[in-house]
């Protein structure tokens, strides 16, 4: 019979071995990368030019739904963006074109020009999204490495592949046997100065006319539940008018439904 000691000798150094990752090749980094491509639609997935989706977003407090409101997101690759929620009689809308932004309260009827902080988290979120690694807009700025196998489910792990940019953000981004993103996870430092941990997961995939999108992401921050979205509807490929991300000069015309 084997030792107590012994046995929980092996059963630590298993779980060191499951933690530990040994950096991998460009070329597996890659072949994860495309793997997930393929699996998302290839090309077709590739050549996305625009997206406008609708749903529900839920901020969670302790484990529960605190808050919850409808919201349309136009989106222009690669760095035009317009975001309407809406909850009770309340519009809040925030429109990013490059290096550029507004926001309207309807609460205040008042449109303001964004903050460089605004602006740098719309740019980090670009920066850290699934899409923005898959479709290569990260080269030039950053570099890949393959970690190997994390840990995920019973019995399940996930390959890991890290992308750090000359700046020092770092993401990491899980992917099941598949190729099916499941997760990605960075650290940002927050209003107060502190750093934090960021983790988007993936669920409910959908294909959408042979592009597959999850229709849940969920946030976690410091490893608890934050915010869910919840997609109801998304549109490839739509033609989208410009006149839609410009400052308005009556902020009385944002009140009206978004109209595309």
């Amino acid at each position: 019979m084997f030792s107590r000691l012994f046995i929980g000798s092996i059963l630590i150094a298993a779980a060191l071995a499951s933690q530990s990752f040994a950096q991998g090749t460009p070329e597996q980094s890659d072949a994860i990368v495309n793997k997930a491509v393929q699996r998302l639609g290839g090309d077709k997935y590739l050549k996305v030019t625009s997206q406008i989706s609708r749903g529900k977003f839920s901020v969670i407090r302790d484990g529960m739904i605190a808050s919850f409101q409808s919201f349309i997101d136009v989106i222009v690759y690669p760095d035009k963006e317009r975001t309407e929620f809406k909850g009770g009689k309340s519009k809040f809308v925030q429109t990013n074109v490059g290096s550029t932004g507004w926001t309207f309260d309807s609460d205040h009827e008042l449109v303001k020009i964004q903050t460089e902080a605004q602006i740098e988290n719309f740019h980090r979120g670009i920066r850290v999204s699934l899409d923005t690694l898959l479709r290569g807009g990260w080269r030039g700025k950053g570099k890949l490495e393959y970690l190997g196998k994390r840990p995920a489910s019973l019995g399940k792990r996930n390959d890991v592949v890290r992308l750090k940019y000359e700046d020092g953000l770092t993401i990491d981004y899980e992917f099941d046997d598949d190729g099916t993103p499941m997760k990605a996870t960075y650290k940002r430092t927050n209003a107060d100065g502190e750093e934090v941990t960021e983790e988007d997961r993936y669920a409910q995939w959908v294909d959408l006319n042979g592009i597959r999108t999850p229709y849940i992401v969920d946030r976690f921050t410091n490893g608890k539940p934050t915010s869910r979205i919840n997609y109801e509807s998304l549109e490839y490929n739509v033609r989208v008018p410009d006149a839609i991300f410009d400052k308005p000069a009556n902020p009385k015309e944002l009140k009206k439904d978004l109209k595309l």
